[in-house]
C-alpha cells in the first residue's frame, strides 16, 4: 500500500532528515515508527502525504507515484491525525468530522450521517456529543473525534503523528485499547509516529526503530524486543526489554500445567493429590477452585468450592497474566478457551511463564514455533553432564 524507494530529505542548510529511506506497509498493516526527537520519523510521515517534499527518491500509494498526484487531492484520499487535534473550534462535533466529506462533494445529510456513524464507532454516543462544541470536550473526547475526522470520507490510509501524547497515561491507555478495537474493524494502512516504546510495541503490526534519519531495525515487536539487530536498538528499547515483550507475547496452550480437576457437582474427593483443583461444570467450563482441606471436609464440591477471580482467555499477553497474578496475589491463573464460554484448558504458573517468554524469544532467534524450542533448565544441564 505504501511504499519508500530510497527517499532522502536534505534542507537547504546541509540538514539531512531522511537518509535513502526504502519500506514498504502492507494493505491493512499497522506500523509504528519510534525514535528520539530530530530522527526524522515525522518527516517520513509527512512526507507521505505532501507536506514535506522528499529531496530524492520515490513514494508509492497503491502503485501511484505521489508526486504526480495533485496535493489537495492526495490528502482527501489520506487520513491524518495529530497530537493537537486541530478541531474548528466555531463549529460542532458533528460539523468537524463531516468536514472531508463536505469537502468532496458529498450531500450534507449523508455527509452528517456518516459523522454520526464515526463518532458512534469511536465511543461518543452522536445524540450526546454531536452537537457539543470542541471546548466543552475533554482532551481524550477531542481526540477520538480527531480519529473520526480522519476516517470521515474512509479513506485507505491513516497518518497519526502522535495522537495520544498530549494526555495523561489513564486516558493515554484507554484511548490505545480503543484505536486498537477500531482497527480490528476497519483494518485502515497507518503510519504511527511515537517516541514512546512501549506505545510502539503495543499498537505495532511492525515497528521502525529510528536512528538518525535511518531505519535501524524494522520487524515484528516482539523481534525488536528479542533480538535488536544492532547496539542501538538494544540501548533504545531498553535493558527491561524482556519485560516489554511480555505484552506481545500471546499465552498459547502449549505454555498451560493440568491441575487436578474436579465437577461441581461431585461429592468431596477427600484426597485430589494437590495443594488445590480447578472445579469446572457440567459442561467443563471453568466454575472455581477448591483447596485440599476444603476437600476433606463433608458434602459437595458445589458446597465449598471458590469462585475463580484470576483467570485470562487464551491468547492474552504474558503481561496481562503476570498482571492478573499480582492483582490477585495468585500464584497461578485459569487459562480458557476466547472463542468458547468459559472452556477450561489449563493454569499458567509464575515458572510456565517465564518459560513461555524464553521460548518465544529463542523461537524468533531460531524461526522456529515456540513448540519445538528445547530449553537448558538445570536438569537439561545435568543429564547433559552426566553423559
Amino acid at each position: 500500500m505504501i511504499r519508500f524507494e530510497h527517499v532522502t530529505k536534505r534542507y537547504p542548510d546541509g540538514t539531512t532528515a531522511v537518509d535513502d529511506l526504502s519500506f514498504e506497509v502492507a494493505e491493512g498493516e499497522l506500523v509504528t515508527l519510534v525514535g528520539p526527537s530530530g530522527c526524522g520519523k515525522t518527516t517520513t510521515m509527512k512526507m507521505v502525504n505532501r507536506l514535506i517534499e522528499p529531496s530524492s527518491g520515490r513514494i508509492y500509494l497503491d502503485g501511484d507515484d505521489i508526486s504526480a498526484i495533485d496535493p489537495v487531492q492526495l490528502r482527501r484520499r489520506i487520513g491524518y491525525v495529530i497530537q493537537q487535534v486541530g478541531l474548528f473550534p466555531h463549529k460542532t462535533v458533528l460539523e468537524n468530522v463531516a468536514t472531508v466529506p463536505h469537502l468532496l462533494g458529498w450531500k450534507r445529510g449523508k455527509g452528517r450521517e456518516r459523522a454520526a456513524e464515526l463518532l458512534d464507532l469511536v465511543g461518543l454516543d452522536s445524540s450526546v456529543y454531536g452537537d457539543r462544541y470542541p471546548e466543552q470536550l475533554s482532551g481524550g473526547q477531542r481526540q477520538r473525534v480527531g480519529v473520526a475526522r480522519a476516517l470521515a470520507a474512509d479513506p485507505p490510509v491513516l497518518l497519526m503523528d502522535e495522537p495520544f501524547g498530549a494526555v495523561d497515561p489513564v486516558v493515554r491507555e484507554h484511548l490505545q485499547n480503543e484505536f486498537l478495537r477500531l482497527q480490528s474493524q476497519v483494518r485502515k494502512t497507518v503510519l504511527f509516529v511515537t517516541h514512546d516504546i512501549e506505545e510502539a510495541v503495543r499498537l505495532g503490526d511492525r515497528i521502525a526503530v529510528y536512528g538518525q534519519g535511518r531505519i535501524e531495525q524494522f520487524d515484528a515487536p516482539a523481534a525488536v524486543l528479542g533480538t535488536p539487530a544492532t547496539d542501538y536498538v538494544a540501548d533504545f528499547v531498553g535493558a527491561d526489554r524482556g519485560l516489554k515483550r511480555l505484552s506481545v507475547t500471546p499465552i498459547e496452550e502449549s505454555d498451560l500445567d493440568q491441575p487436578p480437576v474436579v465437577r461441581l457437582d461431585d461429592p468431596l474427593p477427600r484426597e485430589i493429590g494437590s495443594r488445590w483443583a480447578v472445579v469446572l461444570d457440567g459442561s467443563g467450563d471453568l466454575h472455581g477452585w477448591i483447596s485440599a482441606e476444603q476437600a476433606q471436609q463433608k458434602g459437595s464440591v458445589r458446597e465449598h468450592a471458590r469462585r475463580m477471580e484470576a483467570w485470562l482467555p487464551v491468547g492474552a499477553s504474558l503481561k496481562q497474566a503476570f498482571a492478573t497474578m499480582l492483582q490477585h496475589d495468585a500464584g497461578w491463573i485459569a487459562v480458557i478457551d476466547k472463542e468458547e464460554t468459559g472452556r477450561f484448558l489449563g493454569v499458567l504458573t509464575p515458572a510456565r511463564l517465564h518459560e513461555a517468554l524464553r521460548r518465544s524469544i529463542d523461537a524468533d532467534a531460531q524461526d522456529i514455533p515456540r513448540t519445538e524450542v528445547t530449553l537448558e533448565t538445570i536438569e537439561t544441564v545435568s543429564a547433559v553432564t552426566k553423559l
